[in-house]
């Protein structure tokens, strides 16, 4: 349905008041939300404004716009500049992004404001974070807003001045491994071991998908590798390429392997994790990233929320290889096509997984 259509199908559910209203608005703002139907959330918060007091909707207005425009339209035209590879001509609008979202929504003594983009990351942040504070969700995705500025950043050159703004996107979506991989990014420009080990193992705790554990073992290979530890940088490469293939890896072995000298020699799994234990670094999948996923599909199949269901039992398969849970949403979803897995976290346009071949990637 387009945008005028859910206008109109909306207005038909409205009632007498407007108390009543703002229930049912939010009610469907809800169902769009897990449906993850933008067009369908816009209307909701149109019609949402259209019910408000008067002053009450001109505060909104000015939450949500910059001169008239509002955040999540600035943002895409942000986006439009870097496709079209204006970048210079961007910073200063995601520069101007960014200081309205740290201006006004800001965390206080009682209350936070946080950017989940799906019932997951909203299970797994409370899961993992014990929260005293108020969470008021934000109305569009900070966390990814603030990590494009710092894209833009680093970029243009200004790693430092980007690292402020990565850890205003981590406050925002603590469990978003975009922000993350961006600031292992400048780490690893930096030379900075200590952070590229400690940012990767954050990433590491909350990372969903076979992808964001696979480049988080690649990150270590490339600071391995830096450092002139080559043995143990192949088999951190191994393991990346076990989770996830990607063409660049076998470069970065071969690499590593010219440097040491000697052949690469495939390890196996107990050398991987008994290498991995060296540095504090895990195997595969956190715990908590695989609980929160059961729990959240056993949650959505009770109250017979298929489409939630079957989100939160693909991430569940992905981390897993259970074919229990494959034939699960098989049976739920008949068309679904072969597993495959899927990053569910949001880097910045265009992120680089920087290679030792060609640091400018």
């Amino acid at each position: 349905m387009e945008y005028n259509e859910i206008i109109t199908e909306l207005k038909k559910l409205l009632g007498n008041s407007p108390e009543e209203n703002d229930r049912i608005l939010r009610k469907e703002g809800e169902k769009f939300a897990n449906a993850g139907n933008i067009e369908g959330l816009k209307a909701v918060g149109e019609l949402l404004l259209e019910n408000m007091p008067e002053e009450r909707r001109k505060e909104i207005a000015r939450l949500t716009h910059i001169d008239g425009m509002r955040l999540d339209e600035m943002y895409n035209k942000i986006i439009g500049m870097i496709n079209e590879k204006q970048i210079i001509e961007a910073v200063p609008l995601a520069e101007r992004l960014y200081k309205k979202i740290t201006l006004e929504y800001t965390e206080n003594d009682t209350a936070k404001f946080v950017s989940f983009r799906n019932p997951f990351e909203d299970n797994l942040y409370q899961y993992l974070f014990k929260e005293d504070k108020t969470l008021n969700r934000t109305p569009f995705d900070f966390a990814s807003y603030l990590t494009t500025y710092a894209y833009l950043l680093i970029e243009t050159g200004a790693n430092i001045d980007a690292i402020p703004v990565l850890e205003r996107a981590v406050e925002y979506n603590p469990v978003d491994v975009g922000p993350r991989f961006e600031l292992t990014e400048i780490y690893k420009i930096l030379r900075n071991r200590k952070m590229v080990f400690e940012t990767t193992r954050q990433t590491l705790a909350i990372a969903s998908s076979p992808i964001a554990i696979a480049r988080c073992y690649a990150n270590i290979g490339y600071t391995l590798t830096d450092f002139g530890e080559y043995e143990d940088a192949i088999i951190f490469y191994s393991a990346s390429s076990m989770f996830a293939p990607n063409p660049a890896i076998p470069l970065e072995i071969r690499h590593a392997a010219d440097l040491k000298g000697t052949p690469a020699v495939m390890p196996t799994r107990d050398k991987i994790i008994k290498t991995m234990e060296k540095y504090d670094i895990n195997f595969g999948p956190d715990q908590k990233v695989i609980d929160t996923a059961a729990k959240l599909a056993s949650h959505y199949m009770g109250g017979k929320d298929i489409p939630n269901a079957l989100q939160a039992l693909k991430i569940l398969f992905n981390l897993t290889l259970d074919e229990e849970i494959k034939n699960l949403i098989l049976k739920l979803d008949p068309q679904a096509a072969m597993m495959k897995p899927k990053n569910t976290g949001t880097p910045a346009p265009d992120i680089r997984m920087t290679t030792n071949n060609n640091p400018k990637n």
